[in-house]
């Protein structure tokens, strides 16, 4: 700071630039569990100012190392006097723990070199309400992703025809933060990446966020060599920035395609005499601008030393010497969901019984165990239990009984669960398996999802039994799984009724697909692998035609379209050697925590059409989740995409563990979790090849599982799918 003095209950202060910062450390704080949901502190900054938040959160306050994370959000257009902000626990950026705050940070003020002041640093109780009083600001956290790690360029071929007539050429949409931030492709399936450089790299709403980590961050974006000259003019895009901010835009190209030596030339932005005001514009530059630009081998778009966060819109090349935009075009119509008839069902002949009251945090009114998933935050108070999570892999779960539940004589009844806050989530019924031993593979068998918010009023929940298709004679227990919002949902009560509230309307089931975790075809065995790293390709080729065995292979849309990476072409020899192609997302996010059914049927139509573009004949009805992650608007959308009320959803009863061990000191364990989930019964596998070692160990898996007495054999045949190819 240039100063700093505290006076009348307030830290006075004036930044010397952006890099300034005030911080508050204290004693490790279990936020959640001490009923902590937000931040409250008064604040005085220029009119229209920002500033950056930081949330530091530590592993476990048992354990506390003095190590944390950093989490962030940005609170915008101050009002030039002092004001009192309340921001939510819940919703920062690079999944904090919530229940290990060591510390806040105010820092990347935007306006420098005058005075600011912050005070009344306090934590509030419960979940932070709408302002009631005047001159108090509710600020609503930005979730946010960070960088990933950094991926290495690729070389994709040369552009050398171009269309009878022009258009803007589109080098990104932000139409994915998957794709950019997971796969690091733009638009023209070219590398884009931060190399984790930025504090935050956030898509949303065809914007990208780039939020500097400090002087050193930067972001390009490749264009594959492209020819633009007689064509392209320059390059356009709409960028949204506070006043003040400034940062370089490079160029490069090449002498010779396919060459890594890049030459660039730079200009700052007062270069270019952009200045900006806070709000969105369109802004270009002409090639001209840059000296010696070779536009016949236009190689990437480089920006660098941003001393703000900037957004960015659509970018293109637009044609001739007027600067035009890209426009976004309208999103095709969806397919319609398919409705799954469901059968007439008599009155229940059992009585209806309360399941969760939320009395006990570890059993239910049943006496049975539940609980949540290893990292969700759940809190319990006044007969009330709490989750808080925007992470949609998490679930809760209450469990009906011990072995196997039997609810045949409450088919007509329903499910009620009574509720306040968001019921943007799933709701399933899980099936145990036909032993009703949660020893053996896979555990539960198997489970059907619907959405909440279909079946919701503002206070309740009723779904009918029989929209749940599964086996109610073996019942497990119900799970909420598939949260896609970071605003808390609380349950009084979980319960199945007899009846319906007169007022209530069901509406009718959707379909919601087959989740399958195991072969049905007795003495089966299925090798399903996932996409991996496409220079492995090779050794895994080898080992299956010296195996001489048939599987499945679940792959990534985007990257099959990359005609570099010789994926296209080995699947092509694959598929021809009798191994299966299978759907396994276009970009892999967690689908179903993408905000809207839109952002879903992107996902799947775009990897349709990648898949049917490299394999024309190709309808499949089989696809992996990434990260194994699904819920009932998922399932639902790609019921309606594939127009298939019965697609496969794949999961795995064995799973070597690659994400865990394969790049550790020990990845031999992923043998020993091969054996273990073998000697449980399970018999339809999940792995990558993403490392050396995972490849390396593929022979032993199959070896171990040929001599288990298995026969091995693609997925759609050890489900007896009638249109799979006949065994041989």
């Amino acid at each position: 700071m240039e100063f700093i003095a505290a006076a009348a209950g307030q830290v006075v202060f004036t930044p010397k630039d952006t890099t300034s910062y005030f911080y508050e450390s204290f004693e490790c704080q279990p936020a959640v569990t001490n009923g902590y949901g937000g931040l409250q502190f008064t604040v005085e900054g220029p009119l229209g100012a920002s500033f950056a938040l930081e949330l530091q959160t530590t592993s476990s306050c048992s354990t506390s190392d003095g190590t944390y994370k950093s989490h962030y959000t940005v609170i915008e257009n101050l009002t030039g006097s002092r004001q009192t902000v309340n921001v939510p626990l819940i919703g920062f950026d690079n999944e904090p723990n919530y229940d290990a705050v060591v510390g806040w940070v105010w820092a990347v003020f935007s306006k420098p070199n005058v005075q600011w002041s912050i005070g009344n640093i306090t934590w509030i109780c419960g979940n932070v309400a709408q302002p009631t009083s005047p001159g108090v600001t509710s600020v609503p956290t930005r979730s946010t992703i960070g960088p990933t790690a950094t991926r290495s360029t690729i070389s994709l071929p040369v552009t050398t025809s171009q269309p009878a007539t022009c258009s803007n050429l589109l080098i990104d949409d932000w139409a994915s933060q998957s794709r950019l931030t997971f796969l690091g492709y733009n638009a023209m399936g070219q590398a884009t990446s931060d190399d984790g450089t930025m504090s935050n790299v956030v898509v949303s709403n065809n914007r990208v966020l780039l939020y500097p980590k400090d002087s050193n961050s930067y972001f390009y974006s490749q264009f594959g060599c492209l020819n633009a000259n007689n064509r392209y003019g320059g390059i356009s895009f709409r960028v949204r920035a506070a006043r003040g901010t400034t940062f370089s835009v490079a160029l490069g190209w090449s002498d010779t395609c396919g060459s890594n030596n890049v030459k660039t030339a730079s200009l700052t932005t007062a270069q270019l005499k952009w200045s900006f005001d806070g709000t969105e514009k369109l802004y270009s530059f002409p090639f001209s601008a840059f000296s010696g630009v070779d536009t016949t081998k236009l190689d990437m778009i480089y920006f660098s030393g941003l001393n703000a966060g900037i957004i960015l819109g659509p970018m293109s090349f637009y044609c001739g010497s007027t600067a035009t935009e890209y426009a976004v075009p309208a999103a095709s119509p969806a397919p319609s969901a398919i409705t799954r008839t469901t059968t007439q069902v008599a009155v229940p002949s059992a009585k209806g019984y309360v399941i969760d009251t939320f009395t006990n945090e570890n059993t239910n009114s049943l006496g049975e165990w539940h609980g949540p998933d290893e990292d969700m935050a759940v809190t319990f108070g006044n007969n009330a239990m709490t989750i808080r999570t925007n992470d949609s892999d998490q679930s809760w779960n209450t469990q009906l009984a011990n072995k196997c539940a039997d609810l045949r004589n409450l088919a007509g009844g329903y499910l009620h669960i009574a509720y306040s806050g968001s019921n943007k989530f799933s709701i399933a019924l899980q099936q145990h398996n036909s032993k009703c031993n949660e020893t053996m593979a896979p555990y539960p068998e198997t489970w059907d999802s619907v959405e909440a918010s279909r079946y919701a009023t503002a206070t309740d929940i009723y779904v009918p039994i029989n929209h749940f298709n599964v086996n109610l004679g073996r019942v497990i227990g119900v799970n909420l799984r598939g949260f896609y919002t970071s605003e808390p949902t609380t349950i009084t009560k979980i319960e199945i009724t007899t009846s319906l509230p007169s007022n209530f309307k069901t509406p009718p089931k959707l379909a919601s697909g087959r989740l399958v975790f195991a072969c049905t075809r007795p003495n089966s065995f299925a090798f399903a692998i996932d996409d991996g790293n496409p220079e492995f390709i090779p050794q895994v080729m080898k080992i299956l035609k010296e195996a001489n065995i048939p599987l499945t292979f679940f792959t990534v849309g985007l990257p099959l379209l990359d005609q570099n990476n010789g994926l296209a072409a080995a699947y092509k020899d694959m598929a021809s050697r009798g191994h299966q192609i299978a759907l396994h997302s276009y970009t892999h996010p967690k689908m179903e925590g993408l905000a809207t059914e839109q952002a879903i049927d992107w996902e799947i139509q775009n990897d349709i059409g990648a898949v049917r573009q490299v394999f024309p004949s190709l309808r499949s009805s089989y696809f992996r989740p990434p990260f194994g992650t699904e819920g009932a608007r998922m399932r639902q959308r790609l019921a309606a995409n594939l127009n298939d009320p019965e697609p496969y959803i794949v999961g795995w009863s064995i799973d070597v563990e690659d994400w865990l061990w394969a790049d550790s000191p020990t990845p031999n364990k992923q043998l020993d979790a091969f054996r273990r989930d073998l000697a449980k019964g399970g018999n339809l596998m999940v792995m990558h090849y993403l490392h050396q070692s995972t490849v390396d160990l593929l022979p032993e898996f199959i070896r171990l599982a040929k001599a288990s007495g298995k026969r091995l054999m693609r997925v759609d045949q050890c489900l007896e799918d009638p249109k799979a190819p006949a065994l041989t």
